[in-house]
């Protein structure tokens, strides 16, 4: 019988603490996103392609997954990608699935990081805004404007 009551006991014991986490609203609650900020690197000579970085929130329980990105104002659709470098010091994009925008926090995209690679349709110009539409796994796409910067800029 002695055998039988320590795990019936260690697992009531969970069940008591999941019950408490789910009663005060911690257990399972969605992902709340929202981007808060856009902007895009102009781009330099003849290069095709250039970068977007958003700033995206998660004030909700779980973790967000960042799925896909896509803008009218560009010549193939965005992708998402993250900066890596070689063992001899030169950078370079490689492609990613998602992005998870992890719970309670929440990602700020940048250059050494997470980014959106971009090849735009036609010249843009700075300080002018280019719509782009976040797709995440669950809830509603969300449209943003990002501004173009100068490289390494944030703002205009």
């Amino acid at each position: 019988m002695s055998a039988v009551a320590a795990p019936v006991l260690a697992c009531g014991l969970s069940l008591a603490g999941l019950g408490a986490w789910t009663a005060v609203g911690n257990a399972g609650s969605p992902p709340q996103l929202a981007v808060t900020e856009g902007h895009v690197y102009q781009r330099l000579g003849n290069t095709p392609e250039t970068a977007a970085f958003f700033t995206i929130t998660n004030t909700g329980g779980s973790p967000g997954r960042l799925v896909a990105v896509s803008s009218p104002r560009t010549k193939v659709p965005p992708a998402l990608s993250r900066h890596r470098m070689t063992r001899s010091g030169a950078a370079y994009r490689s492609p990613v699935e998602d992005v998870v925008i992890p719970a309670e926090e929440g990602l700020v995209m940048d250059p050494h990081d997470t980014d959106v690679t971009v090849r735009p349709e036609g010249d843009w110009r700075l300080g002018q805004r280019i719509p782009f539409t976040l797709h995440f796994e669950r809830g509603a796409p969300l449209t943003v404007l990002a501004t173009v910067v100068r490289p390494g800029a944030r703002r205009t």
